[in-house]
């Protein structure tokens, strides 16, 4: 008897994993319609207003995502937290209006198999600033 009460046990266990993996596999995320590619600028730490740069200075340590305003621009940053070596970038894979937010989309590049690294802690983010807009900015 306890031998078929673990069976069923079994039996119900994988019914219900196969249910969750089958559930998942009907849902495919689609990016937004894109209404509008924006022009951009990457901008270098000395161009960084001085409030936003203290900002992820003290947020580096760990991922981040991050939207600073002024009056004329909207400044979007990503970061990947501490990396172990050096030889670490952001690619801005996209960037571009949809019909209600800003997407932004970036990859962590790792060292190339072939480049000399330095054993120190690095905190990649990049700085992308657009002209400044109301809608809110999704990080994908």
């Amino acid at each position: 008897m306890c031998q078929s009460l673990k069976l069923r046990a079994v039996g119900i266990l994988l019914c219900l994993a196969a249910a969750v993996v089958l559930a998942g596999c009907g849902f495919s995320r689609t990016s937004p319609k894109v209404v509008e590619k924006l022009d951009y600028t990457v901008v270098e730490d000395e161009d960084v207003p001085k409030e936003l740069l203290e900002m992820i200075d003290a947020k580096k340590s760990n991922s981040l995502r991050l939207t600073y305003a002024t009056n004329e621009y909207l400044y979007i940053v990503t970061g990947y937290g501490a990396q172990e070596t050096s030889g670490y970038s952001i690619r801005l894979d996209d960037l571009y209006l949809g019909e209600n937010a800003v997407y932004i989309k970036t990859s962590l590049i790792g060292p190339q198999k072939n480049e000399k690294v330095t054993r120190i802690k690095t905190f990649p983010y990049i700085v992308v600033k657009i002209e400044n807009r109301e809608e809110p900015v999704i990080f994908e």
